[in-house]
């Protein structure tokens, strides 16, 4: 008998958490390159909006749905990044890379989450209470 994560499942968590990995330290540097100096206002916006909806608890496609919820996410977050790097010059991406592989290592905040939830928060209130004052 193997020993747990010696076996298939072990090696597949290890590939998951691999990928999420380099999907945050992407995602990090997404959103590090929408403050950077170098890189066009087009790519700014965009690279915020990436990180703005890869880092929101808030999805397009609610994550409840079976298979459909997580699609969104499969999809547009990797399509939204490889755009960015696109529209990015090389050594700022590089730049914001390491930069972003610096920052895995060091504490990490949760005033960033519960900055998005108020956020959120806010524009639901405000769209509610919208709505509310046209009926």
């Amino acid at each position: 008998m193997t020993a747990p994560g010696n076996g298939l499942i072990g090696r597949t968590r290890a590939r998951i958490r691999a990928l999420l990995a380099s999907v945050e330290i992407r995602v990090r540097t997404v959103y590090l390159a929408s403050r950077h100096p170098r890189v066009p206002r087009a790519a700014k916006i965009l690279a915020a909006a990436v990180a703005a909806y890869a880092l929101s608890p808030i999805d397009l496609i609610p994550d409840v749905i079976p298979v459909v919820g997580l699609v969104d996410d499969l999809v547009l977050i990797p399509l939204g990044i490889a755009l960015v790097v696109r529209m990015i010059p090389r050594d700022a991406w590089r730049e914001c890379l390491a930069e972003a592989r610096q920052a895995m290592d060091a504490p990490r905040s949760r005033i960033g989450v519960v900055l998005v939830l108020v956020a959120w928060g806010i524009a639901l209130a405000a769209l509610t209470w919208i709505a509310a004052s046209r009926l």
